[in-house]
């Protein structure tokens, strides 16, 4: 079964960084394309970046949200940066296996985490 284990959640001031990391396990991480999404309360789970197999693409549309992935650690990351409190929210990482992995920041990924939570304070 897929494991995906999210971490570095937490409270973080405005204008802040934080860096999310997500362990897979129990399949093969270097052969999936990988996204990072949130969920705020009331609001729709929106993408916000994601990794194609080896980083070979990136998809990046938040310029203050960069993702990378270590095949070797099977991790992949979400540096984010210049925190705002709208940015407070449960954040989940995806794994697609090949067959899915078009259109990486649409919701219907196979395969998620449990979610860590940020909190960006006023």
């Amino acid at each position: 079964a897929v494991r995906l284990i999210e971490s570095g959640g937490g409270s973080v001031q405005t204008g802040g960084s934080l860096r999310l990391s997500c362990v897979a396990s129990e399949f093969p991480f270097r052969t999936y394309c990988m996204s990072w999404f949130r969920q705020a309360p009331g609001k729709e789970r929106e993408g916000l970046a994601a990794i194609t197999v080896g980083g070979r693409s990136k998809f990046e549309p938040w310029d203050r949200f960069t993702i990378s992935r270590n095949d070797g650690m099977n991790t992949l990351y979400l540096q984010m940066r210049d925190l705002r409190p709208d940015d407070t929210a449960v954040y989940y990482c995806a794994a697609s296996p090949p067959s899915w992995c078009s259109r990486l920041l649409d919701a219907d990924r196979p395969y998620w985490g449990q979610g860590t939570q940020v909190t960006v304070l006023e």
